[in-house]
């Protein structure tokens, strides 16, 4: 039994049994996954996985006990030489943060700059997408830490920290009818075309459940991911933004004006996430620290070794 068998089974089932696409992530081949599998099958005297012919289908009922240990095996294994690293002084390393572009361009600024200053040769890596991406970089160890809204605390594997609260804002251009509304109301944004998030991301859904509980029907003409390129569409007058309150900054956002909308939308909420049963550096607790001021160090581990999440 190697580390090499271990990881081709692990990554067969993150990769919905693509042999083509673990071989790629294992920087390895076909065959040579196939081969790992079968050899670790035949020393283990059970078979992981369900065929049909030589493609891989899905997990047997053992394959889905043994998948669990697999992760389990891994997991320690990195947390070995995460620990090897901490225990002999090492100052250095990557520390490698998955957020999303909003929590990426606003929120994490502050604490990165704070980060800099303590751990000079600490470098970090930035990584931008949807929640369910980050939950799944941080799943498979390629992040060490995923910050996005609530969607993270819907992954088992994971254990997530409320970090901070925010709202929506209406955003439109200097001398916009909206601005002589006076609160203003769903039925009001109705009547402009909209642009805002795409789905999935920066409290998207909070904004479509509300249009829906009121039984009003939205024009949204235009998405993106990024909070920056909603405005400029806004500025171009091509429609009426949404934007996460974080987003606008009346001394830098010339040309715009930012409408009150928290009575209409939710409230978010920003967590913090982190792979059950992992290892963090030091340096990572700091920067956690530096994110989330209210989230301790001992909560945090208690929620690693399995104390309930908040």
């Amino acid at each position: 039994m190697n580390f090499q068998q271990l990881r081709s089974v692990r990554e067969a089932a993150r990769r919905n049994y693509n042999l083509t696409e673990v071989a790629n992530a294992l920087f390895t081949s076909q065959p040579g996954v196939s081969r790992q599998i079968r050899e670790l099958e035949d020393e283990l005297g059970v078979v992981i996985f369900e065929r049909n012919g030589k493609r891989l289908t899905g997990l047997t009922e053992p394959g889905k006990g043994i998948l669990k240990i697999v992760d389990r095996l891994l997991v320690e294994a990195e947390n070995l030489q995460q620990a090897s690293l901490e225990f002999t002084g090492q100052k250095s390393g990557t520390l490698t943060i998955a957020a999303t572009h909003t929590q990426a361009r606003y929120a994490l600024p502050k604490a990165v700059s704070h980060f800099r200053n303590e751990f000079p040769d600490v470098r970090i890596a930035l990584q931008q997408s949807a929640p369910d991406h980050i939950a799944e970089w941080v799943l498979s160890g390629k992040a060490d830490i995923g910050i996005a809204t609530e969607g993270l605390s819907q992954f088992p594997d994971l254990v997530s920290f409320p970090c901070y609260k925010w709202s929506h804002l209406v955003v439109v251009p200097d001398g916009h009818p909206l601005l002589t509304s006076s609160p203003i109301r769903l039925e009001d944004l109705a009547d402009y075309p909209l642009i805002t998030y795409d789905v999935g991301f920066t409290g998207r859904g909070h904004i479509d459940a509300a249009f829906d509980k009121a039984g009003v029907r939205p024009d949204i003409v235009l998405t993106a991911m990024d909070s920056d390129v909603i405005k400029q569409y806004v500025t171009l007058g091509l429609g009426v933004g949404l934007v996460a309150s974080m987003a606008f900054d009346h001394g830098r956002d010339k040309g715009l004006r930012a409408i009150e909308a928290s009575h209409l939308f939710a409230q978010n909420t920003t967590r913090l996430a982190l792979r059950k049963g992992a290892y963090l550096r030091s340096y990572a607790f700091e920067f956690i620290k530096q994110f989330a001021p209210d989230l301790k160090r001992s909560e945090v581990e208690q929620a690693l070794q399995g104390a309930a999440p908040l």
